[in-house]
């Protein structure tokens, strides 16, 4: 990492920190699942605020690099969005019951200690970590990766990416580059509800319960 790596990981400590000690459903609430709900709130908020941001921008630029921004935005914002949530359902995915009530029993710092750990990764890597132990989700968690793969490919090639940064609002639903990218960002957005909008599988059931409501 460049720059400060101390004083990144003690930001990063210090603000997870205030999330998880203070949350005190977390720590006294009567619910099934341990879930740091303030955490996972505000990672939500971000989430809608980059969809606000893109209704701004192209509000007040006219329609410029539209066509980059919401295709970043369904699929790479949209990717750390589900790394935030995952992030927060680590403690039920990750653990089982017994590893679970060893780690709150020790106090914050084994807690705080696992999501930050789990955090230092890039959004690409936790959700790979979430999904593997999941094989019934497999044909899902493929079409994610997939769809996520072409996504790169598309923004490698700089003529295509030259090329959705400039096309014209207007010009957008005939546009063969711009269409490409959109069948990429809809098998994106197939495979993530496949997961996480369905009540037939655990991040399912926490999404329905947590991420939605």
């Amino acid at each position: 990492m460049l720059g400060k790596p101390d004083a990144h990981d003690r930001v990063i400590g210090n603000i997870l920190s205030r999330y998880i000690t203070e949350d005190r459903g977390l720590w006294y609430g009567s619910g099934s699942y341990k879930v740091p709900r303030f955490l996972l709130n505000d990672i939500a908020r971000y989430w809608r605020t980059m969809a606000v941001d893109l209704a701004y921008k192209q509000r007040t630029r006219g329609g410029a690099g539209f066509a980059l921004r919401t295709i970043k935005l369904r699929i790479s914002r949209k990717l750390i969005y589900i790394a935030g949530l995952l992030s927060c359902f680590t403690y039920e995915t990750d653990l089982d019951p017994a590893q679970r009530r060893a780690m709150f029993d020790g106090g914050p710092l084994p807690v705080l200690a696992h999501l930050k750990a789990l955090m230092m990764r890039s959004p690409l890597e936790i959700a790979a970590g979430a999904l593997l132990p999941f094989p019934e989700l497999d044909v899902h968690s493929e079409g994610l990766f997939s769809a996520y793969d072409d996504f790169l490919g598309l923004l490698a090639d700089d003529d295509k990416r030259g090329r959705l940064k400039k096309i014209p609002f207007e010009d957008l639903p005939k546009d063969p580059t711009f269409k490409e990218a959109q069948l990429i960002s809809y098998r994106f957005r197939d495979a993530v509800q496949s997961i996480f909008l369905r009540s037939d599988n655990l991040l399912g059931k926490l999404t329905i319960e947590y991420g939605v409501f």
